[in-house]
């Protein structure tokens, strides 16, 4: 993928991954990337744009070059581009192709629901068989795949009945549904032989050869656990269990989002949902929601014709399309207009593309993963974030906690992330300790960026005194919640939507699920949660 070679002189002193959005590059801690130096401001430029089409936009007092020419504002960058600022030199590279993913994938599971997570684990729902009549009747068998065989000898789930034939019958279940597929043999429901695919609603029985059968559903509470996602890792029990959770969310198609302080690495949660997902050999499209304009939006996200608007000089696919087959990161989509919230919400709703000046319709399969450092719980409550998209967003959301909150990991990340600059690079036991006093309001980029400084400045050997901490000097978007945790404030939006909603449709979970866009198992579920079940 792309990427920026940073030089001090002839020392290579680190790669930095070019990921569509923005890139800030300047002194202070909340960069991007840090580089220490009197002639460098605390934030000094900015690289933005995606694919092949990159720019960087000076925000300096001292100034900056691209191929030897002073920058203006803007300017445009190429292959091969080369930057200076200070004592450094940035090589860009655009053409290098992303990588084969790496991560191990997590089959697609779609005959489950996720129903939510809490600190006491997953909520799963999954179908099973149940032998209502026959040789063992009261046996329940767990369906774990989306398409299984049932019958004699041979079948997926074989069962003691000497009149059925291998693969007899055939369970499809997609997302809690459960559907009977003629086989081999003859299946009956209600006394009438099915001919094709058919629905099993609730409490239905079906008969192949003597035995009859019912599928029903099962809840399990989940505890999964992970050392390592994507590109992260972490000791603490709180990254362990978030990770095991990201993991077998990465199997479903279900939008997510990512709630957590800045520099706590949502965007590294995305890519991680991707690569372990079965879309990882599809494209992974990240778009930064709080730095684009309200004109702009609807192109960055459907993409427009040529002539749509003034500048429009060819037609270009926007977000969505780019990101068919694979996964589209909305990142500080808490930042998002209320009108360009609205054109959000109808995509997500049906599915639809159109681009801006076109009256064709398309439909990518695209999974949304977005995230945000506000509360948006407390942004519905004030009115500046529609309450309908939120939960279409939260389908499934995780919280990420701040490196103050998991000292356990410091050391680990230290660790990795000095084997990331040069294999060489250690950290004397007093420089760990004096890391481990510090508070780190900049999370893990903070983390990142003091020892890329102390690298800069000292060498692979970092004692005490190469060692340096910014005071940040806007602490305010921090903080994901300035009164109360995001799981309580959370709580109470999605009671208060969930009776609303009910009263909507005078306690009609059917109808209710459906506006929701979900089953009504996992509608049940949280009416369940919230004490409105009754």
């Amino acid at each position: 993928m792309p990427a920026l070679r940073f030089f001090r002189g002839t020392d290579l002193l680190a790669e930095y991954r070019l990921r569509p959005g923005r890139t800030t590059i300047g002194r202070a801690d909340q960069c991007d990337v840090a580089l220490p130096g009197e002639t460098i401001s605390r934030v000094h430029c900015v690289v933005q744009g995606r694919r092949d089409e990159w720019e960087i936009l000076d925000r300096s007092r001292h100034g900056l070059t691209v191929d030897d020419r002073p920058v203006d504002g803007k300017a445009t960058l190429q292959e091969g581009s080369v930057i200076t600022f200070g004592p450094y030199r940035v090589e860009v590279s655009l053409t290098s192709r992303e990588a084969r993913p790496t991560a191990p994938q997590e089959p697609e599971q779609t005959h489950e629901i996720l129903l939510g997570n809490d600190k006491d684990g997953l909520r799963v729902e999954r179908a099973a068989l149940v032998v209502v009549a026959g040789e063992q009747p009261g046996q329940r068998l767990p369906l774990r795949h989306s398409r299984l065989s049932v019958g004699g000898p041979g079948s997926h789930i074989a069962l003691p009945d000497a009149g059925l034939a291998k693969d007899h019958a055939w369970l499809r279940i997609s997302r809690g549904r459960a559907m009977v597929e003629p086989g081999a043999g003859a299946t009956f429901l209600d006394g009438e032989r099915l001919r094709d695919v058919t629905p099993l609603y609730s409490d239905e029985e079906f008969r192949i050869g003597r035995t009859v059968l019912r599928v029903e559903r099962d809840q399990e509470e989940e505890l999964p656990l992970a050392s390592r996602f994507g590109e992260m890792v972490a000791e603490s029990r709180s990254m362990r269990q978030l990770f095991g959770t990201l993991r077998r969310m990465a199997g479903h198609h279900y939008t997510v989002l990512v709630v957590g302080e800045s520099g706590t690495g949502k965007e590294l949660i995305a890519r991680g949902i991707h690569q372990h997902s079965p879309r990882a050999e599809g494209p992974f499209v990240a778009l930064n929601c709080g730095a684009i304009t309200d004109s702009l939006f609807e192109s960055e996200l459907f993409g427009h014709e040529k002539g749509a608007f003034t500048g429009a000089d060819k037609r270009r696919n926007g977000a969505f399309l780019e990101a068919d087959q694979g996964t589209l990161f909305l990142d500080e989509v808490g930042e998002l207009p209320e009108a360009a919230q609205a054109k959000l919400l109808r995509t997500l709703e049906t599915g639809e593309v159109r681009r801006v000046g076109s009256t064709e319709v398309s439909y990518p399969d695209v999974r949304v993963v977005a995230a945000t450092n506000r509360d948006l719980a407390r942004a519905v409550r004030e009115g500046s974030f529609r309450e309908d998209l939120f939960f279409r967003l939260a389908v499934l959301t995780v919280t990420v906690p701040p490196l103050r909150e998991r000292a356990e990991d410091l050391g680990l990340l230290s660790r990795f992330l000095c084997r990331k600059l040069d294999p060489r690079c250690q950290l004397s036991p007093d420089a760990q300790e004096l890391l481990a006093r510090h508070s780190w309001p900049g999370n893990v980029r903070e983390l990142r960026n003091v020892l890329t400084r102390a690298f800069v400045l000292g060498g692979p050997q970092i004692g005490v005194q190469d060692l340096t901490f910014h005071k940040l000097t806007d602490d305010s978007h921090l903080s994901v919640v300035a009164e109360s945790p995001v799981e309580v404030a959370f709580a109470a939006t999605e009671r208060d939507f969930l009776r609303g909603l009910m009263a909507r449709h005078a306690d009609n979970r059917s109808a209710a699920a459906r506006e929701l866009g979900v089953a009504r198992s996992t509608l049940h579920y949280k009416l369940k949660k919230h004490g409105l079940s009754g």
